[in-house]
C-alpha cells in the first residue's frame, strides 16, 4: 500500500488540479460562513441573556421596592390602630352623650315626642333636622325626609354628610335607612316610585364618614359586624337576580345601589369580577359608572369594555371611560363622537323610511338628531374639544331643527266672527232665524272648526325596540320608559249632539318606545 503523497510537493504523479482547488475553496468558505452564523447565534444568545438577566433585575427591584411599600404600610396600618380607635371611640362617647341630651330635651320641650318635618328654607335648617334624626338614631324618619326631599337633592349632598358624623354607627344606620327599598323593595303597590336615587346619595355621603381619620381611605371606619350584614345584603340582591330575569332585566338604578353598596363597604369580591363587568357595561351611560368601574377592580378590562361599548354603538358612553382611564390616546374621542353622529343620523334616516311612522316620522327623526347633537356638544364643552371638534356647524344644525319644530307648533290663525253676542261673546244667529219656525238660537259659544279625527288605522304605530346590541342612548343617561301614545280607542265616544272636537296631537315622549332617547341634560340621580 502506497504512501500518501505530500500536497505540497510536486510530482509527476500529482499534477495539480483545477476542480480540488475549487472543492478546497468551497469547503473553506462554507466552514466560514458556518463559523459567522455559530458566532451570531452565539452573540444573539448572549444579548438575549443579558436583556432577561437585566429585566429579571428590574422585578426584583420592583418586587423589592412593593414588598417595602407593602410592609411599611402594614406597619403604618399596625401603629395607627390604636390612634383610630382611639378616635373612633371617642366620637362613639361624645355622639352618645350627645343623643342623650337631644333626648332629654325634646323630652322636656314635646313631651308627644313628634317632630315638626315642615318646610325648611335654608341649609341650616334642613341641616339640623337631618342631625336630630342621626344623633336619635332614627333611619326610616331619616330615609322619609330624604326621600320627600329630592327637589333639593344638591342641598342634601352636602348636608347629609356632616349630618351621618354624628351618628353613634354611621354604616348601621344607613343600611338600615335603605333596607326599605334595597336589596329587596318591600313597599309592595308603592314599587313603582324609583327611589334608587335616595339610596346612591346616601351610600355616597356615608363614605367620607367612616374613612380612617389616620391614613385615609385604605381603610373603612366598619365594624366587623356591620360589614357582614353588608355581605349578606350583596348576597341577597345576587340571589334575586334570577327572580327579575336576569342581568339584562335588572333596572339601572338597582344596579347602581347594588355597586355603590359594595365600594362604600369594601366588600368588592374577584371572584365577582365578571358580574360587575356585565353591570357596568349594561348601565354605562350612567355618569358614576366609570369611577366605580375603577373602584370595583375594572381597571385592566376598560380597554376591552370600551371596544364593546363601541361595537354596541355607543360611542358617547366609550368616550367618558376613556378620559376616566386615560385611555384618550387609544381612544380618540372625536372620532367616536363623529361615529356617534353618524348613527344617529342614519337612525333618524331609518324613521322617515318607515311607513308604520308615516304620521309622525318627521318629528320623530328631528328629535333623535337633536337629542344626539345636544349629547355632543355637552361632551365637546366637558372636555375641552372645541379645537379638535368646532362645534359651530353642530350648533346651526340645532337651531335649524329647532326653528323648524317651532315653525310647526305655531297655531294656525282663526277669522273672528263679525256678528257676536255683546253679552256672552256667543254667535249671533242669521240674520233671518227669526222668522223660521221652530229656529233655535243656542246661546254657548258656537264650536271651533273642526276637522274630523283619522280613524285607528292611520295613526303611526310605535317604532319597533332597537334590535340588540342596543343602539345608544343619545344624549342621555337617564333610563329608557315606555312611551305615552295617544290611542284613539281609549277615547270615550262623542255625546248624541255634540260637536265632535278637534283631534288632540300628543307630543312623542323619549323612550325605546318611539326610537327616541330622553333628554341629555335630565336631571340624574347625582353629579
Amino acid at each position: 500500500m502506497g504512501s500518501i503523497p505530500d500536497p505540497g510537493e510536486l510530482t509527476e504523479l500529482t499534477q495539480p488540479s483545477f476542480d480540488d482547488f475549487q472543492r478546497q475553496t468551497s469547503l473553506m468558505t462554507s466552514c466560514t460562513l458556518l463559523w459567522k452564523e455559530l458566532s451570531d447565534h452565539i452573540n444573539s444568545l448572549e444579548q438575549n441573556l443579558m436583556r432577561q438577566s437585566e429585566d429579571l433585575k428590574r422585578k426584583i427591584e420592583t418586587l423589592d421596592s412593593e414588598t417595602k411599600a407593602s410592609l411599611d404600610s402594614l406597619k403604618k396600618r399596625e401603629v395607627s390602630i390604636e390612634d383610630s380607635v382611639k378616635i373612633a371611640l371617642d366620637r362613639v362617647e361624645f355622639h352618645t352623650k350627645a343623643a342623650l341630651k337631644t333626648l332629654s330635651d325634646d323630652a322636656e320641650d314635646n313631651p308627644d315626642g313628634e317632630v315638626d318635618d315642615g318646610e325648611v328654607d335654608d341649609g341650616d335648617g334642613l341641616l339640623q333636622l337631618l342631625k336630630a334624626r342621626c344623633l336619635k338614631m332614627e333611619a326610616r324618619e331619616f330615609w322619609n325626609f330624604v326621600t320627600g326631599k329630592k327637589k333639593e337633592i344638591d342641598l342634601l349632598r352636602e348636608k347629609i354628610p356632616v349630618a351621618l358624623s354624628e351618628c353613634v354607627d354611621p354604616a348601621k344606620f344607613v343600611m338600615e335607612a335603605i333596607s326599605e327599598v334595597f336589596p329587596v323593595d318591600k313597599r309592595g303597590n308603592e314599587r313603582g316610585n324609583d327611589l334608587g336615587w335616595a339610596c346612591v346619595l346616601i351610600l355616597e355621603s356615608l363614605i367620607p364618614v367612616v374613612v380612617d381619620p389616620v391614613i385615609g381611605k385604605s381603610r373603612m371606619l366598619v365594624t366587623p359586624s356591620v360589614k357582614k350584614k353588608a355581605k349578606e345584603i350583596a348576597e341577597t340582591w345576587k340571589r334575586s337576580l334570577e327572580e327579575r330575569g336576569g342581568i339584562e332585566n335588572v333596572k339601572t338604578p338597582d344596579v347602581h345601589t347594588f355597586l355603590q353598596h359594595l365600594v362604600t363597604f369594601g366588600i368588592v369580591k374577584k371572584e365577582d369580577l365578571e358580574l360587575y363587568r356585565k353591570l357596568v357595561v349594561g348601565s354605562a351611560w350612567r355618569k358614576q359608572m366609570p369611577k366605580l368601574a375603577v373602584s370595583l377592580g375594572l381597571g385592566d378590562e376598560m380597554p376591552d369594555m370600551i371596544e364593546e361599548l363601541i361595537s354596541r354603538g355607543q360611542q358617547l358612553d366609550a368616550v367618558h371611560f376613556t378620559y376616566e382611564v386615560g385611555l384618550v390616546d387609544k381612544f380618540p374621542p372625536v372620532p367616536l363622537l363623529k361615529a356617534f353622529l353618524r348613527d344617529a343620523k342614519k337612525a333618524a334616516s331609518s324613521i322617515l323610511e318607515d311607513p308604520n311612522n308615516a304620521g309622525r316620522a318627521a318629528q320623530l327623526a328631528a328629535r333623535k338628531e337633536q337629542s344626539a347633537l345636544r349629547a355632543v356638544l355637552k361632551c365637546i364643552e366637558e372636555y375641552k374639544l372645541e379645537a379638535e371638534f368646532p362645534p359651530e356647524n353642530l350648533k346651526k344644525r340645532l337651531e335649524q331643527l329647532e326653528k323648524t319644530k317651532t315653525e310647526k307648533r305655531k297655531p294656525a290663525a282663526v277669522p273672528a266672527n263679525k256678528r257676536t253676542r255683546a253679552s256672552n261673546g256667543g254667535p249671533m244667529p242669521p240674520a233671518k232665524a227669526g222668522r223660521l219656525m221652530n229656529a233655535y238660537v243656542s246661546s254657548f259659544p258656537a264650536p271651533p272648526t273642526f276637522v274630523r279625527s283619522p280613524t285607528h288605522t292611520q295613526y303611526p304605530a310605535p317604532v319597533p325596540a332597537y334590535p340588540s346590541p342596543p343602539p345608544a342612548m343619545y344624549g342621555s343617561r337617564s333610563p329608557p320608559t315606555n312611551p305615552y301614545a295617544y290611542s284613539p280607542e281609549a277615547a270615550p265616544p262623542p255625546l248624541a249632539g255634540s260637536y265632535p272636537g278637534a283631534p288632540m296631537n300628543y307630543p312623542a315622549y323619549g323612550g325605546y318606545g318611539n326610537g327616541l332617547a330622553p333628554a341629555y341634560h335630565q336631571q340624574a340621580y347625582y353629579r
